[in-house]
């Protein structure tokens, strides 16, 4: 219990409560078993494990991609199990950012229309703002001068850069991603970590990532390593 005399603890951005994931089978497989978090605002946080210890599974609950069989998810002190899909994906499409092992950029658009595409669907900026934070957010990934090339006229690290900078489009409050270096060479690899990093010290954005690079997972100062589904260590670096 709570002293009375103690200061209340900071209001989470993202809270899970004994969440669980099970799949249902002839053999039901568990992929993510009583997962209690708490992750604040600012935080670079790794989430690391085997091969198999549902990495990925908690990543799709807590970007409102999958829903969980036991358990509860807050985000910025919304409770979102009772939530109907088209609120969900408010959430995420407000408040949420994604990037991936891959960049699932839409080949036929620019860089500048691909980072535009959330805030169209979001619709909160007259197409004039979206054309400027657009390019802002391009320029801060040293982007400036690819704007109008397609995806397949970059770089991997490029497109992944550019998959960074749409993930910030609508200035979600939560960053989510999934092996976001996997795909790239070492050069790529130190950008987009620097990138990220960048995200975190400048805009208060919180960002979770799935990695098995233990060297980038080290220089993220929180890590959560899971096994077989279930947390074993949380701990600051």
């Amino acid at each position: 219990m709570t002293a009375p005399d103690a200061a209340p603890r900071e209001s989470p951005l993202l809270e899970t409560r004994s969440l669980t994931r099970i799949l249902p089978a002839v053999v039901p497989v568990t992929l993510v078993q009583d997962v209690s978090l708490r992750i604040g605002h600012s935080e670079f946080v790794a989430i690391t494990g085997p091969s198999g210890s549902g990495k990925s599974s908690l990543l799709y609950l807590l970007g409102l991609l999958d829903r969980p069989s036991e358990g509860e998810i807050w985000i910025a002190g919304t409770e979102t199990d009772r939530l109907s899909s088209s609120e969900l994906a408010h959430i995420r499409l407000e408040k949420i950012g994604f990037v991936f092992q891959f960049h699932f950029l839409l080949p036929e658009f620019t860089a500048l229309e691909n980072v535009m595409i959330p805030m169209q669907r979001l619709g909160k900026l007259p197409p004039r703002e979206q054309h400027e934070h657009a390019e802002g957010l391009l320029a801060g990934l040293g982007l400036e001068d690819f704007l109008n090339r397609r995806p397949e006229q970059l770089s991997g690290g490029q497109r992944q850069r550019v998959a960074v900078a749409r993930a910030l489009a609508n200035s979600p409050d939560l960053i989510l991603a999934d092996e976001p270096t996997g795909s790239l060479d070492s050069v790529a690899t130190e950008q987009v970590f620097e990138s990220l990093q960048k995200i975190v010290e400048t805009q208060q954005t919180t960002i979770i990532a799935v990695t098995h690079d233990m060297d980038l997972a080290n220089r993220m100062e929180r890590r959560v390593h899971l096994v077989d589904g279930r947390i074993d260590y949380d701990r600051k670096q």
